[in-house]
């Protein structure tokens, strides 16, 4: 699964470069050009990571950092700077940043310490017999409670026994037909738009960023896919 980054970075040359460096990586990149577009993109999208420039016109990095935090936002960040003092270092961390890097360290360097961020910040699922964790999503199979970051998430009977299927076969495709017969009780050639529906509320409901799922996956041409 591609992890999506947050490039924000007013300086074209250096944006570009480390973007075509990333996706030739096989990471998914956002680049915004102005403190203001960053901020509203990082507060709207999901992101696995946001890279920070401390200079950016609008909003400066620490502001959009800082306020980053106050919003509840835990996405880490990278901040960098053209400078090297000691003290934008400590207010970068202090703001609540994960790491600070100069830019005119090596390129390497810089998607090592990228590397190393997504490492500290990847949370593993958790399966037994009778739960299921995922981050700060919780499934409680035994008393058919699911809850998000401790609030409990309402789902129907229909809901929790397409998610509890998905969490059965985790990390494999399941047609459409195989959820509705197994589901749904139904023949598996019935022409029915009723899993896709049921998938996209579920969505709405377990994934931070619906519009960019990271749990339940569509395979194009084959089915549906829980990635934990």
């Amino acid at each position: 699964m591609s992890h999506r980054i947050l490039f924000v970075e007013d300086e074209a040359a250096f944006a570009v470069g480390m973007i075509d460096r990333l996706e030739s990586e096989g990471y998914t990149v956002e680049w915004a050009q102005t403190g203001i577009a960053g901020y509203e993109l990082a507060l709207t999208r999901h992101f696995d990571l946001i890279v920070l420039d401390v200079m950016l016109p609008g909003k400066n990095g620490f502001d959009i950092c800082r306020d980053l935090r106050r919003e509840g936002q835990n996405v880490p960040v990278l901040m960098l700077t053209a400078r090297g003092e000691v003290v934008d270092r400590v207010v970068g961390l202090k703001l609540g940043a994960d790491d600070y890097v100069q830019k005119n360290c090596e390129p390497v360097e810089l998607m090592a310490r990228i590397e190393a961020l997504l490492r500290r910040s990847a949370v593993p699922a958790t399966v037994t017999a009778e739960r299921a964790e995922f981050g700060d999503l919780r499934i409680d199979l035994r008393r058919h409670e699911v809850s998000r970051a401790g609030k409990p998430l309402s789902l129907s009977p229909v809901e929790f026994r397409l998610l509890e299927y998905l969490i059965e076969r985790r990390g494999t495709v399941i047609t459409r037909e195989e959820l509705l017969e197994n589901v749904w009780n139904l023949s598996g050639d019935t022409l029915s738009r009723t899993v896709d529906v049921h998938v996209a509320g579920l969505r709405k409901k377990i994934e931070a960023d619906p519009r960019y799922p990271r749990l339940l996956l569509t395979v194009k041409g084959a089915g549906y896919k829980l990635s934990i």
